[in-house]
């Protein structure tokens, strides 16, 4: 399947948010997933309800979710909300295989200008900047990214990377 650039009906376009209104969304986001799978241990589970009230709470948000270790050196589309994803990525090719290979989160303000199928892997055009973070489980063992992308570009910034590594520490590394 390709991707085309109209505007799927069921997302909508991203609308940026200021530092200030980062952190209060990022605040109500983080208390409401603790409350929801707080004591929870199912992987799946915790992903998905990650995904939903993070998109829910980050009006830029227009694709998020989980790529899951899968062999070796692959990664499998896990669970998420927004268009189609890639079902398969290598480790080191994209910002998510690149990601999964160094263990280090990755912002990408204009993923336009990434050498398409090596430095980024377009899976859907409306896609103008990401944020991909590793996820660990509490043995420290790699269980995946975690991918959040926007129509807007620069939308990802520290605010997200920090806010983003405790929600998935507090989340999975428990």
């Amino acid at each position: 399947m390709s991707a085309t650039a109209e505007m799927p009906y069921f997302v909508r376009p991203s609308v940026n948010l200021n530092t200030e209104e980062k952190e209060v969304a990022y605040s109500l986001a983080h208390a409401a997933i603790a409350a929801t799978v707080g004591g929870e241990d199912n992987e799946v589970m915790k992903m998905a309800t990650v995904n939903s009230l993070l998109k829910t709470y980050l009006p830029y948000y227009y694709w998020v979710g989980f790529y899951l270790v899968h062999g070796q050196r692959q990664l499998i589309v896990g669970p998420y909300q927004g268009t189609l994803g890639c079902l398969y990525i290598d480790f080191g090719r994209g910002v998510c295989g690149a990601v999964a290979a160094s263990e280090r989160t990755k912002i990408v303000a204009d993923t336009h200008v990434l050498e398409e199928g090596k430095e980024h892997i377009a899976c859907d055009p409306n896609s103008r900047s990401e944020i991909v973070l590793p996820v660990h489980r509490a043995d420290g063992s790699l269980l995946g990214v975690f991918d959040v992308d926007s129509t807007e570009e620069a939308s990802f910034d520290a605010v997200d990377q920090r806010w983003l590594e405790q929600i998935l520490r507090d989340t999975f590394a428990v």
